[in-house]
């Protein structure tokens, strides 16, 4: 079974890349993780909306719902 490269591997990868590589490669990750983040907010509204469907959501204010949260009476 083969490890991932360490951080320290991955950096002297990339530096050892072109300037233009380089570029594409942080563009390219940059994208990815933008995408992956509106997937977990899809995700997350989807969740949301089937618990106010389902008469399951909490409602309230910020306050109400961080006293909740966090087992505070304010």
């Amino acid at each position: 079974m083969s490890h991932p490269p360490t951080l320290q591997a991955v950096i002297e990868f990339v530096e050892a890349l072109t300037e233009d590589e380089q570029d594409t490669l942080f563009d390219l990750i940059h994208k990815r993780r933008i995408a992956k983040r509106r997937q977990e907010i899809a995700e997350n509204a989807k969740t949301t909306m089937q618990a106010v469907s389902n008469g399951t959501a909490q409602r309230g204010t910020a306050i109400e719902l961080m006293a909740d949260i966090f087992g505070h009476d304010e």
